[in-house]
């Protein structure tokens, strides 16, 4: 760490004076924000009986629904993607204007590979893993639980996936209607809402992965244009979209929750309108205070931090469930379940969460040492060569596919020989090889790449 340290230092100081540190900073904080409030939410206990059980914070405590304001912060990563996502394609574009088709295919099988090469170790260690707890015997409903929970975080990369395949099309979109290319998403989140909870049509919900944080991808564009430039415009789009939020939770139909609700309702799995007005919220504050972000940001220890979790931001947010999962197996196997005696939601569970996340912290420490390098050191996609446009196309379906089946579904399979299935860890590596690119570690430094993008 303190080699990491020290070369975020240098990178921190080479930063150009141009560079809006507060996209860097808002995508570190959004992700940390997910990674404390998945270790704060879910909690094992040890019942009466002696019995491990899963428990949640969310259907004990009804007014930790209201903490999903603030941990469920994905809205703000969309935001920061749209604004980097438009940068890079930019950037892209004014160096090979001449083969446009050319260019997007490469650029995105650049993009596709700079997010899924870090997911690679995660998938095939948890998969490899399944297989030998079922054939050592162990129960399939526990191994499935451990997958499940360490893998929750991939569902969000599918989704991201896609929303970044859409950059080109979002960009001329946003330069031909400026505002009305994310004014043109809310009639739709909204038809796709009424269809499902009033007319009851099944699987239309999950347009709404592509609706609402399309939506918010393009308001990273607007951010870009400096149409949040004025605090007072920020300030009050923060505040309708509060009121609009309140009106539709605490008045309305939709629950306060934005992860789970009791009786299964979800705002964010798929999208909801309710998860649509978070968004709004977030964005507005976050946009209104990048003014005072950026004067904290010209601190040298602040912007070093930054650039330190930047550079490793990805193996934090895939390993650290990972990490929660290895705590509670050596917990409960090798000490009992020392320390798993209060209940989710009770003033001695409350009390000890300061020192469960730091060991949450500390587990997760060797996992950045080992994989983070994924993050930094990669090829160049088949050796610079452009990537066949239906063999792009093809690897970006299957990749989406392979990591939303391995979220929905779970690699493992509670009838198979194996433990798991096979067809959801190989669409994912067979996508990357349709792409160009695959999970096998080849060390090419490439300074300050991985700060930003």
């Amino acid at each position: 760490m303190l080699q990491m340290w020290s070369k975020a230092r240098e990178l921190a100081v080479m930063t150009p004076p141009e560079r809006n540190r507060w996209v860097d900073f808002l995508r570190a904080i959004s992700i940390m924000a997910v990674v404390f409030g998945h270790w704060l939410m879910a909690g094992l206990y040890i019942d009466a009986a002696g019995e491990l059980r899963r428990g949640d914070l969310l259907s004990v405590s009804d007014w930790a629904h209201w903490l999903t304001w603030g941990f469920q912060v994905m809205p703000v990563f969309f935001l920061v993607g749209g604004y980097a996502n438009q940068v890079s394609w930019e950037a892209t574009t004014r160096k090979a204007a001449a083969d446009q088709a050319g260019v997007y295919r490469d650029w995105l099988a650049s993009r596709v590979q700079r997010l899924i090469t870090p997911t690679f170790p995660v998938l095939l260690l948890w998969a490899g893993l399944a297989v030998v707890m079922t054939q050592v015997g162990l129960p399939r409903t526990q191994i499935r639980m451990a997958t499940e929970a360490a893998l929750i975080p991939v569902w969000f990369l599918a989704v991201y996936l896609l929303v970044t395949a859409f950059t080109p099309i979002a960009q001329r979109l946003w330069d031909r209607l400026g505002w009305g290319s994310f004014a043109l998403f809310v009639p739709l989140a909204m038809l796709t809402d009424w269809l499902t909870f009033t007319m009851k049509v099944p699987y239309v919900n999950f347009t709404n992965f592509l609706w609402v944080f399309l939506a918010i991808h393009q308001l990273g564009f607007a951010w870009r244009a400096g149409k949040f430039d004025k605090a007072w415009f920020a300030w009050g789009f923060f505040a309708v979209s509060l009121a609009i939020l309140v009106r539709i939770t605490v008045f309305g139909f939709y629950p306060v929750s934005m992860v789970s609700a009791p009786g299964g309702f979800s705002n964010s799995l798929p999208p909801t309108l309710a998860l649509f007005a978070l968004g709004g919220v977030q964005v507005g504050l976050v946009l209104a205070l990048e003014r005072a972000g950026r004067r904290m940001l010209e601190s040298v220890t602040v912007w070093t931090a930054t650039v330190l979790m930047n550079g490793m931001i990805m193996t934090v947010y895939l390993w650290h469930l990972t990490a929660f999962v290895l705590v509670m197996t050596v917990d409960w196997l090798l000490l009992g379940g020392w320390g798993l005696g209060p209940v989710p939601g009770t003033g001695e569970w409350w009390a000890t969460r300061p020192i469960w996340i730091a060991v949450y912290i500390i587990a997760l420490l060797p996992l950045i040492g080992i994989f983070a390098r994924h993050e930094r050191s990669f090829g160049p996609v088949r050796g610079g060569r452009t990537v066949p446009r239906l063999r792009a196309v093809l690897g970006v379906l299957a990749i989406c596919a392979g990591l939303g089946a391995t979220a929905g579904l779970t690699l493992t399979s509670p009838d198979s020989l194996s433990g798991i299935r096979w067809w959801v860890v190989a669409l994912p590596l067979a996508g990357a090889a349709m792409m160009g690119f695959g999970p096998v570690y080849r060390p090419r430094q490439r300074p300050g790449a991985h700060e930003m993008g």
